[in-house]
């Protein structure tokens, strides 16, 4: 039987997921999420189950200027950044989720780099 894109974009979640947890040693935990319009970024200690900081393309001032807009993007990745830095994090998994790294993704991930986040 044949899985449908759902079923194997779960699999591809849970399986980057796991490893990240595996691997964790108490870092912290970059997550991303894209829809079809925006895109959420969350930076979470997985210890003790708190979100440290986040940023999304629904706030104001990041938010889209069209529909796949690698700007915006890039504008969450500085922003979580610098969100980050205040919270007092540098190292951290980045976690994908099941989305493919490239496009936003990427774009999302090498702005959090330049913006002082190592991963």
């Amino acid at each position: 039987m044949a899985n449908t894109k759902r079923e194997l974009f779960l699999k591809r979640r849970l399986r980057t997921r796991n490893k990240i947890k595996a691997m964790a040693n108490g870092r912290a935990r970059l997550s991303v999420h894209r829809s079809s319009k925006n895109i959420s970024v969350q930076l979470i200690d997985d210890l003790n189950g708190v979100t440290l900081a986040a940023a999304s393309t629904l706030e104001k001032g990041l938010g889209f200027v069209g529909k796949n807009n690698i700007e915006a993007a890039t504008k969450v990745g500085a922003t979580i950044a610098e969100r980050a830095k205040k919270a007092g994090v540098e190292d951290v998994y980045f976690d994908r989720g099941g989305f493919l790294f490239h496009g936003k993704i990427k774009a999302l991930a090498d702005a959090a780099r330049e913006g002082g986040l190592k991963f």
